[in-house]
């Protein structure tokens, strides 16, 4: 090309220093801004694979550095939290059988966990059910109380939507009354599902159901105005099922969404079929 154009290969490199990387990062900044704006509540580490899918050579340092050039970082004030647990109680608290258990699979973990979500005037709270196998949201119910019905409700929906084999699942939560009282000890027992409880004052016991409340206040709840709550259900139930279930890209799962997840590595009927057996920690 240099010869049939009667250039120099060293003035053609020179050229292409001055002009082309600079077009690139136009290029990848534009990109990047469309992206940021699409999902803007996604930080630079699943914007870096988004960018990467579409063919850019570009690693998280950055795409951190033309986010905060473009003022696409965003800040998050903690608000008033009200409490969710109350683990101050006489029925029994189950052993912790989650805390070195890796699933193979779906279905052989799931964790639960209660959190509030804020209307106009009052509180409602929302219960939900993951599979810790793929962070899918499995069962989710809202209610403006916290009595055992609410947690019941999302064991119910998680109960529905899958199939669990006896003795092959643990279920996992926090110490609160609403997991310990006898009509939810009574619902694992009848589907021979093992009960497990996290330690006193360790809330990484139950990380992956804390990971996601986080992602769901930020994702949806944080900068909503809902008018009640059949209005807050409708929408973080669509939040649920639509997004965070089919199209979030999650870390944890190779920046893939839980559903997606799911089928790559689930063929259709590999549920666990062998009954799982957790030993308990040293620590209840």
């Amino acid at each position: 090309m240099c010869t049939l154009l009667e250039v120099s290969r060293a003035g053609y490199y020179r050229h292409w220093r001055r002009s082309a990387p600079a077009a690139e990062e136009t290029g990848l900044r534009d990109r990047l801004q469309h992206l940021a704006l699409a999902h803007r509540h996604y930080g630079y580490r699943r914007l870096g694979p988004l960018l990467r899918r579409e063919g850019w050579a570009v690693n998280h340092k950055r795409v951190l550095r033309l986010l905060g050039e473009d003022n696409l970082l965003c800040l998050r004030k903690k608000t008033f939290v009200p409490a969710t647990t109350d683990s101050r109680h006489g029925w029994r608290i189950c052993p912790n059988l989650a805390r070195r258990l890796v699933p193979a699979t779906i279905n052989q973990l799931w964790v639960a966990d209660i959190t509030y979500v804020r209307l106009a005037e009052r509180f409602v709270y929302l219960a939900v059910v993951l599979d810790a196998y793929s962070r899918r949201v499995v069962g989710w119910a809202m209610a403006d109380h916290l009595r055992a019905e609410l947690a019941l409700a999302a064991l119910h929906m998680a109960l529905t939507s899958r199939e669990v084999v006896a003795g092959g699942l643990v279920h996992h939560s926090d110490r609160g009354i609403q997991y310990a009282c006898g009509d939810y000890m009574a619902a694992l027992a009848r589907h021979e599902i093992q009960p497990s409880m996290s330690r006193a004052g360790c809330p990484y016991d139950n990380a992956m159901a804390e990971s996601f409340m986080k992602t769901l206040k930020q994702e949806e709840v944080d900068g909503r105005t809902y008018r009640d709550l059949a209005d807050a259900t409708e929408a973080i139930g669509a939040f649920i099922d639509q997004v965070y279930n089919r199209q979030r890209l999650h870390s944890a799962l190779d920046y893939l969404a839980p559903a997606v997840f799911e089928t790559i590595n689930q063929p259709p009927g590999a549920a666990a079929r062998q009954p799982l057996v957790a030993e308990a920690t040293d620590c209840p």
